[in-house]
């Protein structure tokens, strides 16, 4: 099968692989023709390298409490009691053992989340996008962010609905390396909200986007911010 002829293909079953949405017999044809195939190979190593930086923006999540039964039953635990009870206790105690799936399974799901908003394995010709995930002060995500490039817009996804004063709005801010931050609109204590996305805003001139609690249509300031930070995140590049 010759599928290193579509770039197109190549790249879309490449990202499913590394995201691990490939399954089944799919995900076993393609590993076989990963070993024999160079440009395959290629492929995934770049996702790799592309969704590498995600893994710094995902705070720890603690599974529901059903996870454990569900895991005990697929291991065959559930016949050896005394054994059981034992190793689960001192798995559960590990801190490092829950931080590390958290991690992981909270980083898979961002992802996801951002390529199927972007519509990233859709188009045939390369798109440049955006993404950032803000998180309040507690590490827990609030909003994700992505923005295309060529469509000059940007979508901003809250995850965790806000609490917002009458008198309040929340709004967005582009964070330079050099220079005051720049607003790029208000956004919605919940749901979505479609904003414009300035030329030039990329993850090299702006590292960070920030939302602030402003006064209520906003900051009543053209240079910057005059309420509190209230979440924020890293800008980068998928």
């Amino acid at each position: 099968m010759d599928i290193h002829l579509n770039t197109a293909l190549v790249d879309k079953l490449a990202a499913e692989y590394v995201l691990g949405t490939l399954r089944g017999g799919a995900r076993r044809r393609f590993e076989s023709l990963l070993r024999q195939q160079a440009v395959l190979r290629k492929a995934v190593a770049e996702w790799q390298d592309r969704l590498q930086p995600m893994a710094e923006l995902a705070p720890a999540a603690e599974p529901s409490a059903s996870v454990w039964p569900a895991i005990e039953t697929r291991l065959g635990l559930k016949t050896k009691p005394q054994r059981k009870q034992s190793f689960w206790l001192e798995l559960r105690e590990d801190l490092s053992f829950w931080r590390g799936l958290g991690l992981v399974s909270t980083t898979a799901a961002l992802i996801l989340t951002s390529l199927l908003l972007t519509k990233q394995l859709e188009p045939v010709a390369p798109v440049t996008s955006y993404v950032a995930m803000l998180s309040n002060e507690q590490a827990q995500p609030i909003a994700v962010v992505t923005g295309d490039v060529q469509g000059g817009h940007l979508v901003v996804k809250v995850v965790a609905p806000q609490a917002i004063a009458a008198d309040k709005s929340l709004e967005l801010w582009a964070v330079p390396k050099e220079g005051h931050p720049r607003s790029l609109g208000l956004l919605a204590a919940n749901g979505s909200a479609t904003l414009a996305l300035p030329a030039g805003t990329t993850p090299q001139t702006v590292p960070l986007l920030a939302v602030t609690l402003e006064p209520k249509g906003g900051s009543p300031k053209a240079d910057g911010p005059t309420g509190p930070v209230v979440f924020k995140g890293a800008w980068v590049q998928i």
